[in-house]
Parts: structure tokens; C-alpha cells; sequence
């Protein structure tokens, strides 16, 4: 597959001359040359026009440096106008862009080096863009296949050492192509972009939705209440984890007046409450769209942007996504399409490993459909808890747990347990009483469902894109029945 089969806007089709994603983005970005890519904080704005300009000194920076076609570039900085100008220009060269959480202790750091082995490792892309201006722009884009790898993406390594995801330039083009039709995007809308970049979730699902409409993203380091607050009536689409809108929730200032000029509410990264869901439309009016992704397909579903979004569903597979339930019922959740990454960067055992017979990714987590096709996630299947020679999935305990008055959020996970294997453990940020808790669980589950203890805690231990890391709880309470 190439970028140019990709259905896109009737104008481009015939200006993209390879299939490097850059090549797509630099169309639309000369059509849109005047306008402006990105707005920061003090009101200041890069035009697209000077976006492209940065993009090429940069690219001539990198070929001077040596970089070649296939070489990696490993980024840890920052969010920055020029960290996401340095991606750019690592795709106009055809290398592959490699960025690292900026929380990585240079022990980590050293793992992934000499994983990736990079031609060039960027701490402080500013400076680099600094020293890029005095180079002449490049001009040509190295011409890449829609299979040439564009990016690497470590997964967390939560249950194991990292792992690089391999993103294509073809698998990126299609699912930022499909969202900017599914979700509607259009040069008119303004993205309120707060997320961090070294994820998928920022750097690819969010930018690619504005860099391949010509629309401005409102630019913002990182979410704060009070900018996101101040930036909000300027945008129309918001894309965010979870943590955003509870945020949000908890600040007086956020009302309906405040949310009026949004189109759109995105979440994703991590599960959305369907009490946040629920507080979140009384207060604004807007049903939040969740969607499920992660980042070895980038978006998989999404609730519709017209008709019904339930809340606890992260909606239908993407168009040219297919979607299937290992066994009956509730179970493994696998996936096929173009969007699907090529593998785990020099482990390929495990991507034998983690891909059925016919071709279909084992994603790792677990679900259901509806008769409809909509689709509903249970969990991880890593964290699938088995008490008494029951499945239990978490997940099912969490939705009884978060409705019970005085909780705020809960955490379900099995401990050892000298007599059922495993116990189920309930761990939970509020001031609930506990034989309430047990009252719902009572009349909302199996007995072999109902948690064996409940905890309280003032937070839940998250990683930076907001996902509880229930390694850490099932770390803390090891000996818990010991």
C-alpha cells in the first residue's frame, strides 16, 4: 500500500510524489502556507509556511550530520515547536524517528540506545533548530515505500523490557487519513493540543489530524488548568486522556459557556468513566467520543461522531480495521488492518509470537462486541485475575465499584492467596465506607467476584499518558495474604 492510494482530499492526489508520510503533510501545508500550524501560549504563531522552512533547514542539518535513509534519530526532550519541526524533517530524510518519554532516567536512556543503536541522539531540539538556521533549506523529500519504517515507539515494558513498535509511513498515512473522515476534520478546525509528543497518542493521532487538514493546533507544553481554560474558547476539537476532563471537571471555571466553541471532546490512552462521561455532559452538554487505540495500530475503534456514544463502549472498529473476539463471548481482542505496525524493532520471536496464523495482531486486551459490531474492552488479559479456578475480569469489578457514592476511582487486582490462587483486591481513591462497597458488589456480582479486601489510597500510580499501572499495586500488595 502507498500513501498515494490512500483516499485523501480530490486536490492532493496528483501532487504527492512518493510514499513518505512528509510528502503528504508538505502538500497540504504549501496550500495552506499563510495560515497558521501552530499558536502558543503568548499568542505567537508559526505559519505554515515557516514551519516548512524550519522543516527543510533541519533536514539539510541531519544530512550534513551523515543521517541516512533508515537511520534512526532518538529524541528526549521536551515538548517544543521544534521537537515536532525535528520529527518532520527526520521523515523528510526518510530516517526514523525514535522519542523517548522526557522522565527517563539515563539508565533507561541506555537501554534504548543500544537497542536502537541511533545515528543521532537530540536532547535539546532547540538548539538544534538554532544551529539548523543557518543551513539552506533542503528541497527534495527522500522518496520512501509505504512499507519503510517512519517510526519506533517503545511500548511502557510494564510486563517485560520495552519494545519497539515499527510504525510504517503507510500504516500512519492510513489511520491519520480514516480519523480526519471519521472524526470530520477540516482546515476550519482549531486543535487544542496538550498532549506530549513522545507518545502516539500527541505526536501522531492528534498532529497528523491538523497537519493533514492545514488547521492550527493551539500548542500548549503541557495541560495546565488555567492555559487550557484561557485556550478553549479558541478551538473546536480537544483530544485528551481521561485525567484532562477530570480536571477540568473539578475546576469551577469549566461551564458550559466555557466548552460552547468545541465541536469535539476527545479521550483516550485509558479508560473514561462513565461517571466522568455522564458529569461531563451535564455539565457542558457534550457526550466526550472515546475511542481505543494503542500504539501498534494507532486508533483501532472510535465511538461515532453522528449517532448514539455509550458510555463504557469505545464504539465500532475504523473503517478497514478487522476486528475480532477470541472464543465466545468475552474474550482476547485481535486485529487486522493498515494501520498495523510491522513488528517489535529486533525481537522477531515476538511478533511471531504476539500475530495469529491468518495474520491477526493479538492485541492483549480483552473484549466484547455487541450484535451491532460495537465494541466493549474488559481489560488486559495480563491482568485477568484467577481466584478459585474463576476468570475473573477487572475491569467488570471497576464499573460496580465506581458507581458506589464516595468513590472516585477504583483499581481491581488479583494478590496471591495461599487458599484461591488469587484474590481479588480492590484498591480505591475516596472516602466510600467499605461495607457499601461490598453491599453493591454484593448485588451486582458472583460472590467469587467480590473483593477479598479494599484498600484506599490518595492516587492511583499512573505513567505519563494516565494508564493506572496495576504492575506497581500488584507489586505494593504482594504480601498482602502472605
Amino acid at each position: 500500500m502507498t500513501i498515494s492510494s490512500i483516499p485523501k482530499s480530490p486536490s492532493d492526489r496528483s501532487e504527492v510524489q512518493n510514499s513518505n508520510l512528509y510528502s503528504l503533510i508538505e502538500v497540504r501545508a504549501r496550500q495552506r502556507a499563510t495560515c497558521p500550524a501552530l499558536i502558543l501560549p503568548d499568542g505567537h504563531a508559526l505559519s505554515y509556511a515557516a514551519l516548512l522552512d524550519q522543516v527543510g533547514r533541519i533536514a539539510r542539518l541531519l544530512k550534513e550530520r551523515g543521517v541516512e535513509p533508515g537511520d534512526r534519530i532518538m529524541v528526549q526532550a521536551q515538548k517544543s515547536p521544534e521537537k515536532l519541526a525535528l520529527y518532520l524533517a527526520t521523515l523528510k530524510v526518510g530516517a526514523i524517528f525514535v522519542p523517548l518519554n522526557s522522565a527517563y532516567t539515563a539508565g533507561e536512556i541506555d537501554y534504548f540506545r543500544n537497542d536502537a543503536e541511533p545515528a543521532l541522539f537530540v536532547g535539546d531540539p532547540i538548539a538544534f533548530a538554532a544551529e539548523a538556521a543557518g543551513c539552506e533549506p533542503l528541497e527534495e523529500t527522500t522518496p520512501r515505500n509505504g512499507t519503510d519504517l517512519a517510526a519506533l515507539i517503545y511500548t511502557s515494558g510494564t510486563t517485560g523490557r520495552s519494545k519497539g513498535a515499527m510504525l510504517s509511513h503507510g500504516a500512519l498515512a492510513a489511520n491519520a487519513l480514516a480519523l480526519i473522515d471519521v472524526w470530520a476534520f477540516t482546515a476550519e478546525d482549531v486543535l487544542l493540543h496538550a498532549l506530549p509528543i513522545f507518545h502516539a497518542h500527541g505526536l501522531f493521532i492528534a498532529a497528523h489530524c491538523s497537519l493533514l487538514t492545514g488547521s492550527p493546533m493551539l500548542w500548549l507544553s503541557r495541560f495546565e488548568e488555567d492555559t487550557v481554560l484561557k485556550a478553549l474558547p479558541k478551538a473546536t476539537v480537544m483530544m485528551g486522556v481521561p485525567t484532562f476532563y477530570t480536571r477540568l471537571l473539578a475546576d469551577e471555571r469549566f461551564t458550559k459557556e466555557a466548552a460552547s466553541h468545541v465541536r469535539l471532546f476527545i479521550s483516550g490512552s485509558a479508560p473514561l468513566l462513565e461517571s466522568t462521561f455522564v458529569a461531563f455532559e451535564e455539565r457542558t452538554g457534550h457526550r466526550i467520543l472515546e475511542r481505543y487505540g494503542m500504539s501498534e495500530a494507532m486508533v483501532i475503534a472510535s465511538n461515532p461522531l453522528k449517532g448514539m456514544r455509550t458510555p463504557g463502549s469505545v464504539g465500532y472498529p475504523m473503517p478497514g480495521m478487522d476486528l475480532r473476539i477470541a472464543g465466545e463471548g468475552t474474550g482476547g481482542i485481535e486485529i487486522r488492518g493498515p494501520s498495523l505496525f510491522s513488528g517489535y524493532w529486533r525481537m522477531p520471536e515476538k511478533t511471531t509470537e504476539e500475530f495469529t496464523a491468518d495474520g491477526f495482531f493479538i492485541t492483549g486486551d480483552v473484549g466484547r462486541t455487541d450484535p451491532d459490531g460495537r465494541l466493549w474492552i474488559s481489560g488486559r488479559s495480563k491482568d485477568l485475575i484467577i481466584s478459585g479456578g474463576y476468570n475473573v475480569y477487572p475491569k467488570e469489578i471497576e464499573l460496580v465499584l465506581d458507581e458506589v457514592p464516595g468513590v472516585i476511582e477504583s483499581a481491581v487486582i488479583g494478590v496471591l492467596h495461599p487458599d484461591f490462587g488469587e484474590a481479588v483486591v480492590a484498591v480505591l481513591v475516596g472516602t466510600a465506607d467499605p461495607e457499601s462497597i461490598l453491599s453493591a458488589a454484593r448485588r451486582h456480582l458472583a460472590a467469587f467476584k467480590i473483593p477479598k479486601k479494599i484498600l484506599f489510597r490518595d492516587e492511583l500510580p499512573r505513567n505519563a499518558m494516565g494508564k493506572v499501572q496495576k504492575v506497581a499495586l500488584r507489586s505494593d500488595y504482594a504480601d498482602l495474604f502472605a
